[in-house]
């Protein structure tokens, strides 16, 4: 039988109510509601870019991440949105400029 390992770091599972995700950036779980979903789109040049998606209907395989900059630049040093996404093209790869941009612009 397996056990299940909790962190005091990691919030409760029963704490968190509805479904959960975790965040590309920092790698913590949270409420689906308090993360943003991105997806692989394109760019203003036709490059595939990783695209914020806030209502999150659009197809295809999402990732979440907390709209902060800080786990912006964590998920972008880590790689994560390549991973996250599978993302398997080939060409210059895949650039999060447009998710950088709204997440700037979106900032209080």
């Amino acid at each position: 039988m397996a056990r299940e390992h909790f962190s005091s770091a990691c919030p409760e599972p029963s704490a968190l109510t509805g479904p959960v995700r975790t965040c590309v950036g920092c790698r913590t779980r949270a409420a689906k509601s308090e993360l943003l979903r991105v997806t692989v789109g394109s760019d203003a040049s036709g490059h595939a870019a990783v695209v914020p998606d806030p209502q999150g209907t659009a197809s295809g395989r999402g990732a979440h991440l907390h709209p902060t900059t800080e786990c912006y630049e964590l998920a972008v040093r880590r790689r994560a949105f390549a991973r996250a996404l599978r993302y398997t093209g080939s060409g210059a790869g895949l650039t999060s400029t447009p998710l950088g941009e709204y997440l700037t612009s979106s900032a209080p």
